[in-house]
């Protein structure tokens, strides 16, 4: 049986997110929601939030401990907002601000 979480358009870049969700794909979910929550890192929150709405979801399917059950986790890349920067002699500059789509699944062996 599988749990699944996607958390859509997080506010986070792609690169900063896959740094966290490489660490804590494959291991039980009660081991990576501990790493997470002492994880230096800013992504590790919002990982967090999707890991804990996929144990949710395993819940209420009845499955058999959510806490038990591997990880499995991937980010893709969103949209990407786009702003204005004022630079020199009436030039601009488009700053980039990018968006990422973080699936979480939780499956039994």
């Amino acid at each position: 049986m599988e749990a699944k979480a996607i958390l859509k358009f997080a506010r986070i870049t792609p690169r900063k997110a896959r740094r966290v969700v490489n660490l804590i794909r494959g291991k039980k979910a009660g081991d990576a929601l501990l790493a997470l929550r002492f994880m230096p890192y800013r992504g590790a929150d919002i990982v967090e939030k999707a890991l804990k709405s996929a144990i949710a979801n395993a819940e209420q399917k009845k499955a058999v401990n959510p806490e038990d059950m591997d990880v499995k986790a991937f980010v893709n890349q969103g949209p990407s907002m786009k702003r204005v920067e004022q630079r020199a002699m009436g030039r601009a500059n488009i700053i980039r601000k990018k968006m990422s789509h973080i699936t979480v699944i939780l499956s039994e062996k």
